[in-house]
């Protein structure tokens, strides 16, 4: 490696680890500030709280390298040319491409690491920080609790529309089913609010509930009693409740139940996950369409049809169900027939809610898996970009370098947001979705470079303009003026 080869590679390697490290903190603070409803107030000590940072970083490189790598480059370029220093390797006949080589070397080789990282690195964090949130949660019976569905807390099973307050201890609309010492679900309590109050060192929760009804299924010891149904119902003003959270409490941080999700799946695990669900859907799709075939009379019509081509006329025995005499047997036949389509789309709606909920899963799989490969290229062409774009506006520092490099990235991010969202409902393909943003970028970077190896700006004033000016020069009464 030549001399001028290390100076720049120096140069940019410090200025990345800087920026990288700096990047990186930033956003480990922001993903503490968005999960600190999970991880405050239930007396966790500092390690757990610095290994679920640790585990969830992981996560974030595919965000920070290249936004680390893009102002890096823009910098250091950025500066070579403000301090004249590309001009004299110029001059000596060191061209950009060659002052380039090195570091292109150099971001080869770290697509290949993040590929790997990409691959095992970062579906094993993503094993490790969901399984900690997922085991955190259930130390805190407010954050147990989820709205719209029921929740399971010792010995009771509840549900709430809404939550709110401190903490998210108000509770709306509740509903409880409460166990039997047989494990029989005969109480039922029904409020319209609530409040959970516990305190850290006592291991009962207290639960008040405000205007609602008790009903309890009492099973009596006679059977003839039982066919009677008795059962009790009590209206209150204010109920209180004392809930057991010894066992509830006694949680294994470091157990591990959920290891099968997409982003904790490897290049070879995702590939035979996608190669599954497509052939179980291929199977629902085809059973669906068999049975709902022979549910909805296709058969019939379809001999119909047939017997409708071989013959002149429709075989009586088919038309027997609808040519009546009666006007009420033509009504009920109506109806039926209403009912019966009713029905069919009932069917056809609820699979197609279904269907569409397994298309964006294989959709979610195939994204995941073509990401591992689009960061390879992502560096690469991101330091190509800041490059150029530094040797051209010849500015290093925070300044101007900083706001094109957010600029850039955002755009670089954003369209791959919205193209994966998209590819999740099936709007276009889930290839094309990963591969959008680096296609973008490819030719946008090919054309930058190349103009700076040849010192053009980033846009030609003059080429713009020009043209607009001679054909002004040459109207008549323009060029009258110019002659006198």
């Amino acid at each position: 490696m030549k001399i001028i080869d290390r100076y720049i590679l120096k140069s940019y390697l410090l200025r990345l680890f800087s920026v990288f490290t700096i990047c990186m903190f930033i956003f480990i603070i922001q993903t503490f500030w968005l999960f600190i409803d999970e991880l405050a107030g239930k007396g966790l000590d500092v390690i757990i709280i610095f290994k679920f940072l640790i585990y969830y970083s992981p996560k974030l490189i595919p965000l920070v390298l290249p936004l680390s790598v893009l102002l890096a480059s823009l910098m250091t370029f950025g500066t070579l040319s403000e301090n004249y220093e590309f001009a004299a390797m110029k001059s000596t006949g060191i061209s950009l491409q060659r002052a380039l080589y090195g570091l292109i070397i150099f971001h080869v080789l770290l697509g290949i690491g993040t590929f790997y990282f990409s691959n095992h690195v970062i579906p094993y964090g993503e094993l490790k920080s969901y399984n900690l949130r997922r085991n955190l949660a259930k130390l805190e019976p407010t954050l147990a609790i989820r709205e719209g569905i029921f929740n399971e807390i010792g010995e009771i099973n509840i549900k709430v529309s809404r939550k709110y307050g401190d903490n998210d201890r108000f509770l709306e609309d509740v509903i409880i089913h409460e166990y039997s010492p047989i494990k029989k679900n005969n109480i039922v309590i029904k409020a319209e609010r609530g409040e959970m109050k516990n305190e850290p060192t006592d291991p009962n929760l207290k639960l008040v509930l405000f205007n609602g009804n008790r009903y309890e299924n009492i099973e009596p010891k006679k059977v003839k009693d039982r066919q009677r149904i008795p059962h009790a119902k009590v209206s209150f003003e204010t109920y209180e409740m004392n809930i057991d959270l010894s066992k509830f409490n006694q949680v294994d941080l470091n157990e591990e139940n959920y290891k099968s999700t997409f982003r904790m799946q490897k290049i070879d695990q995702l590939e035979i996950s996608i190669d599954t669900l497509q052939q179980n859907y291929s199977k629902e799709q085809n059973v669906f369409s068999e049975n709902f075939g022979k549910k909805s009379d296709l058969k019939k019509l379809k001999e119909i049809k047939v017997a409708s081509t071989e013959k002149d006329s429709i075989p009586k025995s088919v038309l027997d169900f609808i040519i009546v005499d009666e006007e009420w047997k033509k009504t009920q036949l109506i109806d039926e027939g209403v009912s019966s389509v009713r029905l069919a789309l009932r069917d056809l709606n609820s699979k197609r809610s279904q269907f569409f909920a397994f298309q964006k899963l294989i959709n979610l799989h195939k994204i995941e898996l073509h990401k591992k490969y689009t960061l390879l290229f992502a560096s690469l062409l991101l330091f190509l970009i800041g490059a150029a774009l530094g040797a051209i506006i010849r500015k290093g520092g925070l300044g101007l370098p900083l706001v094109l490099s957010v600029l850039i990235f955002l755009t670089y991010h954003y369209i791959g947001l919205f193209s994966t969202n998209a590819a999740e409902d099936n709007s276009i393909s889930p290839f094309f979705a990963s591969w959008l943003s680096t296609l973008i970028l490819t030719p946008f970077a090919i054309i930058l470079t190349k103009r700076a190896s040849s010192d053009k700006g980033f846009v030609s004033i003059s080429n713009l303009f020009y043209p607009l000016v001679e054909k002004i020069k040459s109207l008549p009464f323009i060029k009258k003026r110019i002659q006198v």
